[in-house]
């Protein structure tokens, strides 16, 4: 009846179990109620109304006092991009760990999954610097040892580079404190052309390059096996030559686009 359906939502949504966990079994909510509602029905309560008191999920939230007019700006970027200017999404995945497995890998089968050893050896690490061309889908990519300004300004480097001279590139990266360094403001001011726009702090989610890194680590880095760095820098790149042989674009979809987009905030060139 409506009546135990509510009971059941207000006492899971308002209530702690009181033997001290941190959610509610549907077995839990049942003996807390008395025994008058079956574990079954509280748990096609739950199911009607979408509740999973089970899950955890995280969030982050920004605090950025700019945020509207950042999020604006890369936005602007996506749904209305500037004519004759290419846009890159950049980033660096750090301490990417070239893992190698003590016992041997044991592949595939009928009805048995893939399974490593838990044990490791750790030969080392590097970094992955990514720009991801929002209009065709390539992504140009370059190891290094740190993610320094330094490494910073080569990488920008390498994309004005492989752009024809003098074409207008609008690069969109975080707030990482080595984007912001007299190195970079010297290179900014070395290259007119080159433009570049910061995400809100805590706001990866915006940058369409971390889509394409959570696609690489699927893929390569969660279950590779690398012997050394150098075999890690190899796989990664041999990655990415393949990818771009067919790359897709991120179809970015924002559903009010005006409660962040004003005229004024949409960039043309």
């Amino acid at each position: 009846t409506d009546h135990i359906e509510a009971r059941v939502l207000a006492w899971t949504t308002k209530h702690k179990p009181s033997d001290g966990s941190t959610h509610w079994s549907s077995r839990k909510l049942a003996a807390e109620l008395g025994g008058d509602i079956s574990h079954m029905t509280i748990t096609r309560i739950w199911a009607k109304h979408g509740l999973k008191p089970h899950r955890l999920e995280g969030y982050l939230s920004s605090n950025d006092p700019d945020f509207e007019t950042k999020a604006a700006d890369v936005i602007g970027l996506y749904l209305n991009p500037p004519q004759n200017a290419a846009v890159f999404c950049v980033d660096e995945k750090t301490a990417i760990q070239a893992l190698d497995r003590k016992d041997p890998v044991l592949p595939l089968s009928p009805g048995r999954a893939e399974r490593h050893g838990f044990e490791y050896y750790r030969h080392g690490t590097l970094s992955l610097y990514a720009a991801f061309n929002t209009k065709t889908g390539e992504v140009l990519g370059k190891t290094a040892d740190r993610h320094t300004s330094a490494e910073f300004v080569a990488f920008l480097t390498d994309i004005v580079v492989n752009q024809p001279k003098g074409k207008e590139i609008h690069v969109i990266a975080d707030n990482l404190s080595a984007h912001k360094t007299k190195h970079v403001d010297a290179f900014l001011a070395a290259h007119g052309n080159v433009h570049l726009h910061f995400t809100p702090t805590y706001s990866s989610w915006l940058n369409q390059v971390e889509l394409w890194f959570a696609k690489i680590e699927r893929d390569v880095i969660a279950r590779g096996v690398f012997t050394s760095v150098p075999d890690l820098k190899r796989k990664l790149m041999r990655y990415i030559r393949q990818y771009n042989k067919q790359p897709k674009t991120v179809k970015w979809k924002y559903f009010d686009p005006s409660r962040r987009i004003t005229p004024e905030s949409i960039v043309t060139v």
